[in-house]
C-alpha cells in the first residue's frame, strides 16, 4: 500500500513537472483520431526519470530506488535486437514486483486505458509508437526499423 502510494506521488510529481514546462494544451483542439508520437509521449511520460536522452539520469532519477534503465542500450542488452516484445510488456504490464518491494516504474497500460476511454488499439498504438521511439535511440541503431503502425 505504502509503495502504491510512493508511486502515485511519484507520477503526480513527474506530471507536474512536465505540466510547468509545457502551456497548457485544450485538448479539444485534437482529432478524436489524434495519437501522439512516441517522441511526445516519452518525453511526456519517461523523461523525467530516464531522462530527455534516455540515459537514467532523469531529473527524478536520484529520488528513486533503482535507478533507471539507459534506454539506448536496450538492443545491446539483448544480442543487438531491439526487443519490441520486452519492451511493449514492461510499458503494458510493468516491470513486475522485486525481491524486496515493488518497482518505482509505473505501469504504463493502464494509465493508457484511462487516457484513451478504454480504447484497446488506442493504447496498443501508444505502446507501439512509444517502442517505434525507444529503438529509434538505440545506439548504432542504423539497422532497426521503427514500427509506427499497428499491423
Amino acid at each position: 500500500m505504502r509503495y502504491a502510494l510512493l508511486g502515485s506521488a511519484l507520477l503526480v510529481v513527474m506530471l507536474a513537472a512536465q505540466a510547468r514546462n509545457h502551456p497548457t494544451v485544450d485538448e479539444t483542439q485534437f482529432p478524436p483520431s489524434y495519437m501522439p508520437s512516441g517522441q511526445e509521449m516519452y518525453h511526456q511520460f519517461c523523461a523525467a526519470c530516464h531522462g530527455a536522452e534516455a540515459k537514467g539520469n532523469g531529473p527524478a532519477a536520484s529520488r528513486l530506488k533503482t535507478r533507471p534503465a539507459d534506454l539506448t542500450t536496450l538492443a545491446k542488452r539483448h544480442m543487438d535486437k531491439f526487443p519490441y516484445e520486452y519492451v511493449s510488456n514492461i510499458l503494458r504490464f510493468g516491470p513486475g514486483v522485486t525481491a524486496h518491494g515493488s518497482s518505482d516504474m509505473p505501469t504504463w497500460g493502464p494509465i493508457f486505458q484511462i487516457i484513451d476511454r478504454d480504447n484497446e488499439q488506442a493504447v496498443q498504438q501508444r505502446i507501439k509508437n512509444l517502442c517505434a521511439y525507444l529503438a529509434s535511440l538505440q545506439e548504432g541503431s542504423g539497422g532497426i526499423t521503427p514500427v509506427t503502425e499497428l499491423e
